[in-house]
C-alpha cells in the first residue's frame, strides 16, 4: 500500500509540474463556465431601434416610452421621416424600426384600433423574430392598460416587414457562419503544418541551407494553401447559389477581395502557430481549439456579440471572423458597397500585415 501511495504522489508531481496539462484540467472548465453560463445567451437585450413618429400625440409618446424602458430595446434615434430608415439598416446602426402613421392617436380613441408599422433586420432571421415578439408583448401588455383605462377594447396592431429576407429563410445567416467557420479551419489548419512537418521529417536543415531566403520559404508554403482556399471559396458560393437560392447581392469582385483578405489572415494565424509548435499534433490542435471556439461564439453567428460582457466585446475585436462575417453579410446579402465594410478590410488588412510580420520574425534560421 506505500508503494502505491508512492507512485500516486509521483503522479500528482508530474500533473502539478506540467504547466500546459493543469491548463488544461483548470482552465478550460472554467473559461467554458464562464462563456457559456454569463456570455452566451439566446436572450437578446438592448437591440438598436428608430422611432418614426408622424403622429405625435400623448398615446405614441407614451408606448414609445414603454417600448425605451424595456430592457430588450434601446431607442438609437428619433427619425423624421421614414427615409432614411433605409440608410440606418444598410449601415447596420439599427436593427427594428417602429413608424406610427400620422392620426393614430385619433383612430384608436374614434375607431378602437390603429396599426403600426414595424420593421426588423431579418439578414438574421432568429434573431428579428426573437425581437419582433418582444415589441409585441409589450404592445399587447399596452393593449391590456388602455383598455382598462379607457373601459372599452383598445387594440393596437403591430403590421410587420422583414427586410433582406422576408421569407425568414436560415440560409442567409447559416451561410455566411458557415463560410467564416470553414474558410478559418481549413486555411489555419493546413498552413499550421507546413513549417513544423519539415522540423519533424528533419528535411529543415536542408531547407535552410538552401539558396532559398527565408521570406521565400515561408511564401512557397503559403501559396498552395491560398490557391486552395480561393478555390474552396468559389466552391461554397456556388453551391450557395444553386442549391440555397442565395446568390450574391452584392460586387463578388468586393466579397472575393475581402475574402482573400480573411484567407491571407488566416494562413499568417497558422503559419505563426507553425513555427511556435513542437510536434505537427500539437499545431493542429492549437489550430482547431484556439480558432474553432472563438470563431463559432465570438463573432455574431450563435450569440449575438451585444448581449456579451463588455469584456468578451472587446476581445471579440481579436477575432479575425468576426470582420468576415460582417463582409460577408453586407455584401452578400445586403449589396451594399466598398463604403459599407471599408473599415473591417482595413481592420484585416492590419491583422494580416501584423501577424505575418511576426512570423517572419519568429522564423528561425538556425536549428537549436
Amino acid at each position: 500500500m506505500r508503494q502505491l501511495l508512492i507512485f500516486i504522489r509521483k503522479e500528482f508531481l508530474h500533473v502539478f509540474r506540467d504547466r500546459k496539462t493543469l491548463l488544461m484540467l483548470f482552465g478550460l472548465p472554467i473559461a467554458q463556465i464562464v462563456l457559456f453560463g454569463f456570455a452566451l445567451s439566446n436572450e437578446i437585450k438592448n437591440s438598436h431601434i428608430a422611432i418614426v413618429d408622424y403622429s405625435k400625440d400623448a398615446v405614441t409618446q407614451r408606448l414609445i416610452t414603454r417600448i425605451g424602458g424595456s430592457p430588450y430595446f434601446n431607442i438609437q434615434r428619433t427619425l423624421a421621416s421614414g427615409d432614411q430608415l433605409n440608410a440606418a439598416f444598410k449601415k447596420g446602426d439599427i436593427k427594428l424600426a417602429v413608424i406610427f402613421p400620422v392620426g393614430f392617436g385619433d383612430d384608436l380613441v374614434h375607431t378602437g384600433k390603429a396599426t403600426m408599422q414595424v420593421i426588423a433586420d431579418a439578414s438574421d432571421p432568429n434573431q428579428a423574430t426573437t425581437i419582433t415578439n418582444y415589441l409585441n408583448q409589450i404592445v399587447l401588455d399596452f393593449n391590456s392598460e388602455l383598455s382598462q383605462g379607457a373601459g372599452q377594447r383598445m387594440q393596437i396592431l403591430p403590421s410587420t416587414q422583414m427586410m433582406y429576407n422576408p421569407e425568414l429563410r436560415g440560409a442567409p445567416n447559416f451561410v455566411p457562419g458557415v463560410m467564416a467557420l470553414v474558410l478559418m479551419l481549413v486555411c489555419t489548419m493546413m498552413t499550421s503544418v507546413a513549417i513544423v512537418r519539415e522540423k519533424e521529417l528533419g528535411t529543415m536543415e536542408i531547407l535552410l541551407v538552401s539558396p532559398f531566403k527565408p521570406f521565400y520559404i515561408i511564401l512557397s508554403k503559403l501559396a498552395p494553401n491560398l490557391l486552395i482556399s480561393v478555390v474552396n471559396l468559389f466552391i461554397i458560393l456556388a453551391l450557395s447559389d444553386i442549391f440555397l437560392d442565395l446568390p450574391v447581392k452584392g460586387s463578388l469582385l468586393l466579397l472575393v477581395t475581402g475574402s482573400v483578405l480573411f484567407i491571407l489572415t488566416c494562413l499568417s494565424i497558422g503559419l505563426l502557430l507553425s513555427i511556435n509548435a513542437q510536434t505537427q499534433q500539437a499545431a493542429m490542435m492549437g489550430s482547431m481549439m484556439g480558432m474553432m471556439l472563438p470563431t463559432m461564439l465570438l463573432t455574431g453567428f450563435l450569440f449575438p456579440i451585444e448581449n456579451m460582457p463588455v469584456a468578451l466585446q472587446v476581445l471579440s475585436n481579436l477575432v479575425p471572423s468576426r470582420w468576415y462575417f460582417i463582409i460577408i453579410k453586407q455584401v452578400m446579402l445586403k449589396g451594399l458597397g466598398f463604403s459599407a465594410v471599408w473599415k473591417e478590410m482595413l481592420i484585416l488588412t492590419g491583422m494580416c500585415a501584423l501577424l505575418f510580420t511576426i512570423s517572419l520574425k519568429k522564423f528561425k534560421i538556425r536549428l537549436q
